[in-house]
């Protein structure tokens, strides 16, 4: 029902290790937020139900409830159907987007909205993770003793910090001890769950569906607040389609469906079946699974795969941030490279930091993971719902499946997802909004930025000079020619860029040769060389270069334009120049563009851009930048 080119595509840019070695990776990458789910859903499932006078069919609901949410949203829609829909090997909600648009042929405003909103809900979620899973795992130290309970808030806080601190120094080398950590987890994850499975066998009836549903009949609208908690054991599950490009689609089944998923439905089911062979249990079944001795242990293990968890988030962030830099959707933004050997492995310094204080604020605001359990949900549900609709649009206008096939597959599913939104919704006062102010201020962000972005553009173009009707006026005016490659970027091939404009009014010189060079980027995660550079002569002296990069991809334009010698246009480097033009913006004093905060709000993003010459990797001491003043 894919492509015929999935395979090819999966095994052209999945990175080329062994196949076993990607599977425990996927383990400590892919599956660390949803792998800490346990620590959590479970407690505020039975929590949501009342945990005092649970009945035996209640607490047999909340597992299958659970149970059954890891299949039918994992397993069928993410594991089973939404990985085959990659962008040449590449996944997530924009490289779902990208390929959507692909599919139609067009970029539509509704798939646009679709996008940005998946977008920003992912930023809201990654808000949250790193802040419940870290502190859910430090609050098993009041189970070894109550005296370390004042000690919870200030060791959560100090592992956040030494966390965010490490992100410049890169991940490379520490995570190569990811995936063991995490593998370690899930088999004790495993194991305790085996070990009180048997307290009450009856509890392997939750793999009923029949369960479920009752559950829901019997509590009616009342079923929707556990709902709401329950759908905390999926959170992450997105992560399994963000991640496709690092590990591929095979080793990230295999992952899941040899080892992810019976862990946790063994710990599902050993959490449920110790709750009702001891109800005392049910205010955190999860540690309460370890024997004495190994609760300590379970603590900092808990801890580990936390923060690894939380790693993976971040790194996520980082790469979202990236793909957004590149659409369009985003500024450009400082992007360091923390590793020589993995392309993936990016440091964004302005991304870390914020992200840091707004995760150690959430913690220091609410306090506990139960209180921070209320804020989750709503963000997640919404990025699977956006991931629904696209997959639905690839599925259709790509894969060519039958509208019927299309609406019996996906529309069950979507059915779900809005089921499990309207009971998070029900958290909204609780601390639901808080995720969804995230989303709202970078859905903001990039709508500015997008808007602005399209308004300077066509004001550069109003009243610009065709680049053709400058090459010929130049040709019967001859200006003196200096030696040497110049190199003008430009937004707009099709006109002379500003920067040639005031080279000429201002010094009266053209150089010998005089390159245009348009950077887009296309709908594919990365280009080969072969596609990389399109050349164009327009005369004696200028030629005109299109250089074409994928959205994942740094484009380094110097390393590019080499390729122009295959062409039959020999660059030599150390005699090119780089012309830039560096606008500098003010508020219109009319209204006929954008709101006056709009306005502002796009100039300080413009502000908080990073320069053109670290961004294209231009090499700094042959850069040359004439400035250019702009109203929006």
């Amino acid at each position: 029902m894919a492509t015929s080119t999935e395979a090819e595509a999966e095994s052209e840019h999945r990175p080329q290790a062994s196949f076993w070695k990607l599977v425990i990776g996927s383990v400590g990458v892919v599956y660390g937020d949803i792998g800490t789910s346990p620590l959590y859903a479970m407690r505020e499932g039975l929590a949501a139900a009342g945990r005092d006078g649970l009945t035996e069919e209640e607490v047999i609901g909340i597992v299958s409830l659970l149970l059954w949410t890891l299949i039918l949203i994992v397993t069928l829609k993410y594991v089973v159907l939404i990985l085959r829909a990659d962008n040449r090997g590449e996944g997530g909600t924009l490289s779902l987007l990208a390929l959507a648009q692909q599919a139609l042929g067009k970029r539509t405003k509704l798939l646009f909205v679709l996008g940005v909103a998946g977008a920003a809900l992912f930023y809201g979620d990654a808000a949250i993770t790193p802040a419940i899973s870290v502190l859910s795992a430090v609050e098993g130290l009041k189970l070894v003793t109550p005296h370390f309970d004042a000690w919870v808030l200030p060791v959560t806080v100090v592992i956040l910090t030494c966390l965010f601190w490490a992100q410049s120094s890169g991940t490379a080398r520490i995570s190569v001890f990811f995936g063991p950590i995490t593998v370690l987890w899930f088999l004790v994850v495993g194991a305790l769950g085996l070990y009180h499975a048997g307290d009450r066998p009856m509890i392997f009836t939750a793999f009923n569906p029949y369960e479920a549903i009752r559950f829901i009949v019997l509590h009616g609208t009342g079923s929707l607040v556990v709902m709401g908690s329950v759908f905390l054991a999926v959170t992450g599950a997105e992560a399994l389609y963000a991640d496709m490009g690092h590990f591929g689609r095979g080793p990230i089944r295999t992952a899941w469906f040899s080892l992810i998923f019976p862990a946790l439905a063994l710990n599902y089911l050993g959490q449920g079946s110790m709750v009702l062979a001891n109800p005392a249990t049910v205010h955190n079944p999860f540690f309460l699974m370890a024997p004495s001795w190994g609760l300590v242990p379970l603590v900092l293990l808990a801890t580990c795969a936390t923060v690894i968890a939380s790693q993976a988030v971040i790194s996520g962030t980082f790469s979202l941030t990236q793909q957004a830099v590149q659409l369009g959707l985003f500024p450009r933004l400082d992007i360091q490279h923390t590793s020589d050997s993995q392309v993936g492995q990016i440091y964004m310094p302005l991304v870390n930091w914020t992200l840091m204080v707004i995760v150690i604020g959430l913690v220091l605001l609410f306090e506990s993971s139960a209180s921070l359990a209320s804020a989750y949900g709503i963000a997640v549900t919404g990025a699977m719902l956006i991931d629904s609709l696209l997959g639905f649009v690839v599925f259709r206008t790509l894969w060519k499946w039958p509208l019927l096939l299309c609406i019996v597959v996906m529309v069950p599913l979507v059915t779900i997802e809005l089921t499990f939104f309207g009971a998070n919704l029900l958290k909204l006062f609780d601390g639901g909004f808080v995720p969804l102010i995230f989303a709202a201020i970078i859905g903001l962000l990039m709508t500015t930025w997008v808007r602005g972005t399209a308004i300077v553009n066509r004001k550069a173009h109003t009243g610009s000079v065709p680049l053709e009707q400058l090459v010929a006026m130049l040709k019967k005016s001859k200006p003196v020619q200096a030696p040497g490659t110049a190199v003008f970027l430009t937004s707009d091939p099709e006109v002379a860029p500003s920067a040639l404009l005031h080279n000429l009014k201002h010094n009266h010189v053209l150089h010998s040769r005089n390159v245009i060079v348009t950077v887009q980027v296309t709908t594919m995660p990365r280009v080969p060389d072969a596609d990389r550079l399109s050349l164009e002569q327009i005369s004696d002296t200028f030629w005109r270069i299109r250089l074409t990069f994928g959205y994942m991809e740094v484009p380094n334009v110097p390393r590019a334009l080499a390729l122009a010698r295959k062409e039959g246009l020999a660059l030599e480097m150390m005699s090119t120049s780089y012309f830039l033009n560096r606008r500098s913006f003010r508020p219109a004093t009319d209204r006929a563009s954008m709101p006056l905060w709009q306005d502002k709000l796009f100039i300080a993003m413009t502000k908080a851009a990073t320069d053109a010459t670290s961004f294209y990797r231009l090499p700094s001491n042959r850069v040359l930048e004439l400035g250019q003043q702009f109203v929006v």
